[in-house]
């Protein structure tokens, strides 16, 4: 495997009109190995520059529905019956991007797999789980799916909104004098903003549940007991904490069907390998989000020049 001072060294060695080539040619080798690997399967690598470019905006880093233009256009061409490897890294984005998303790669795949290098948080675990199997690594992480909110010009977890009232509503019960402490804080939450809270967060959790019964569980007597059981870990923020928390291939394993990705040494470098080179494309040009396939076509989303 090339690490990343040597893939960055060959590419500074470079003459500049070389360059792009040399990128865009060694992706694409790296791709169809991964391919060769998987038994002839269709790879497509989603990447995003959150990690290169965290100061940018959210919508040109994140899952967003422009998004399944990418996906529609970079997947012209492929045979449909022979799978999808989907090399997965995101900070997550919008859901129900995520479910249009999905809604397409279901549609066109019997069979797919996501392989995380690094990161697949939020809404990119969410495109994880509807995989018939996910390959991690050591450093490989998932995160929590709980919906966040727009409040006050933050996000905060749809969850934290519920369970802020029921406190709120407990101890009113309890002490009416509370009403005038709570006040101003339930002014801000509201009816409304309350009943949105509670249906995304048995959205996220239902989608995932039908998504996992489909096809990682499919066939298996407890599908529904496993589906629910995983929902629940990765869609519950109580148990986490914090929506940025990591979740590792061990703790994946004990609700997913999950894959050790150093057992196949020979895949492990060219996944990392690709992980590479993308965050070279990243850093090298105004790339933010790229999606590329083993069958040479490309979409990226780049930064607006001043």
């Amino acid at each position: 495997m090339a690490s990343w001072n040597e893939l960055t060294a060959e590419y500074q060695a470079l003459a500049a009109e070389k360059k792009n080539a040399y990128l865009q040619d060694k992706m694409l080798s790296e791709l169809q190995e991964i391919g060769k690997l998987r038994g002839g399967t269709n790879v497509l690598l989603y990447g995003s520059a959150f990690l290169q470019k965290p100061a940018v905006p959210p919508t040109n880093i994140q899952i967003m529905p422009e998004d399944l233009n990418g996906f529609m256009a970079t997947m012209y061409g492929m045979d449909w019956k022979a799978g999808l490897t989907l090399i997965l890294h995101t900070p997550g984005g919008v859901t129900t991007a995520a479910q249009t998303i999905v809604s397409y790669l279901l549609s066109k795949f019997e069979q797919i797999e996501v392989i995380v290098p690094a990161f697949a948080m939020s809404a990119g675990t969410m495109i994880s789980l509807a995989s018939q199997k996910i390959v991690m690594g050591r450093q490989s992480q998932l995160g929590p799916i709980d919906p966040q909110m727009p409040v006050n010009g933050k996000y905060v977890s749809a969850q934290s909104i519920i369970e802020q009232f029921t406190t709120a509503h407990d101890e009113i019960l309890d002490n009416a004098t509370a009403a005038h402490v709570w006040a101003p804080i339930l002014q801000t939450i509201g009816p409304a903003l309350l009943h949105e809270a509670k249906n995304s967060t048995e959205y996220s959790k239902r989608m995932v549940r039908e998504w996992l019964c489909q096809r990682m569980f499919a066939g298996d007597a407890k599908a529904d007991e496993k589906a629910t059981a995983a929902a629940e870990h990765f869609g519950t923020a109580s148990l986490h904490k914090d929506h940025g928390r990591r979740i590792d291939r061990d703790e994946a394993s004990n609700f997913l069907l999950t894959e050790r990705l150093e057992d196949n040494q020979a895949l492990q470098e060219h996944v990392l390998t690709a992980y590479h080179l993308m965050t070279i494309i990243f850093e090298q040009s105004m790339a933010t989000k790229v999606m590329t396939t083993a069958h040479g076509r490309s979409w990226l989303k780049n930064l607006k020049a001043n």
